[in-house]
């Protein structure tokens, strides 16, 4: 009773979701290194088919983690920006301001350190958005493991931060990672849309029809030649605020999910794509220009773009930080944003399909994330002291 009190404990701490990824990443790492190397790669690139009449789908397991597993988790991040625009911290642009342009600067700067290091070289200089993305799962929780000795709305702020974050990957997905496209599908794709379209306008209160149609829809955009997980976004778009009966399948929707992809779906994913082969590598690896590229546009780019935004913002008086966060604190989530991990490692794999060019991305990824997190935790355990909760007073309103 006490071991499974003690796993209840763990599974509703924020840092629960950081700690598994972490574990797989780690996990992987050591897969990938022993003697179990080879069956690990075997095993994921075995082809598992859904075929009728000889038509369907045949991909490795791989790419149905990458392709399908994610879908679900884009699915779960169309469903949090659905709700955060229509009721949450998405809601006010004055409450965007801020983090979106803190997102924004913390996308570009990186993508910048990236292709300055990788700008002769055709190949990898495709991969520029790779260091773009932040993980939400563990930025937030390495910031929880700092509790109350940081000012809750710094978490806010990270939230948001991420989230808009998050919303320019699905766009950089959407307009730089499109091959091969076949009209014929996207046409097709047309009528799950539509029946998406039908049941969100009846307020439809039965989450099973929408899960369907998404399905048709992903196959149908998985055949198009663009990538099958923005379905999972499009479909979460279409599912209701409220219902008919004044209920929300949006909030029942993301509640029930939400566990099945932080502590199943995402760890599934870091085991499939964080082992790093290190064997043959030298120091000096570390420091080609596409691991380079990633790991100094994760740690520099990253705090650069977002506490250069941020401070620009601020000066201009077009906002002000949020109540009880300093400077230091805005630098510490400035390092944290620069932990990739899962957004990092999928583009890496849209960037890239060989296997040396994957392992260096690995390599880019894990080493930038790690330092970053290391970096920011260090500021924020610096500058920690426990902090109100509550503003005492109304803020002033902010006048141009």
């Amino acid at each position: 009773m006490t071991l499974v009190r003690a796993l209840d404990r763990f599974f509703r701490h924020d840092a629960a979701g950081g700690v598994l990824l972490m574990a797989a990443a780690l996990l992987a790492l050591i897969v990938a290194n022993s003697g179990l190397s080879d069956g690990y790669h075997a095993l994921l690139l075995k082809k598992f088919s859904i075929l009728l009449d000889g038509e369907g789908l045949s991909k490795p397991l791989i790419l149905w983690i990458n392709d399908g597993l994610m879908a679900v988790f884009f699915f779960l991040i169309g469903l949090e920006l659905k709700r955060e625009m229509l009721e949450g911290k998405l809601k006010s642009p004055s409450d965007v301001m801020l983090p979106g342009m803190a997102a924004l600067g913390g996308m570009v700067a990186p993508a910048l350190v990236y292709l300055v290091l990788n700008w002769t070289d055709p190949v990898t200089r495709g991969g520029w958005a790779i260091p773009a993305a932040t993980d939400i799962a563990f930025a937030v929780g390495v910031l929880a493991l700092l509790g109350k000795r940081v000012p809750a709305a710094l978490k806010i702020f990270l939230l948001t931060l991420a989230i808009l974050d998050d919303l320019g990957a699905i766009l950089i997905i959407a307009l730089f990672y499109t091959k091969d496209l076949h009209l014929d599908y996207l046409f097709l794709a047309l009528a799950p849309l539509a029946g998406l379209y039908l049941l969100n306008r009846a307020g439809a209160h039965r989450i099973a029809p929408f899960v369907l149609l998404g399905t048709v829809l992903w196959v149908l955009v998985l055949k198009s030649g663009v990538h099958a997980t923005l379905a999972g976004v499009v479909t979460a778009f279409f599912v209701p605020l409220k219902d008919k009966y004044g209920k929300s399948p949006l909030h029942g929707l993301e509640h029930a999910l939400s566990p099945y992809v932080l502590f199943l779906i995402v760890p599934v994913f870091a085991f499939a794509n964080a082992g790093v082969v290190l064997k043959g590598l030298t120091f000096s690896d570390l420091f080609a220009p596409l691991p380079l590229g990633i790991a100094a546009g994760l740690v520099i780019g990253k705090q650069a773009g977002v506490f250069g935004m941020t401070w620009l913002i601020v000066k201009a008086g077009w906002a002000r930080l949020p109540y009880a966060v300093t400077w230091a604190h805005i630098y510490g989530l400035a390092c944290l944003a620069g932990i990739g991990f899962t957004m990092s490692l999928f583009i890496g794999g849209l960037s890239f399909d060989d296997q040396a060019h994957m392992n260096a991305v690995r390599l880019g990824v894990l080493a930038g994330s790690a330092i970053s997190a290391l970096i920011g935790y260090s500021v924020l355990l610096f500058n920690a002291k426990p902090v109100e909760t509550k503003e005492p007073h109304p803020a002033p309103a902010i006048h141009n």
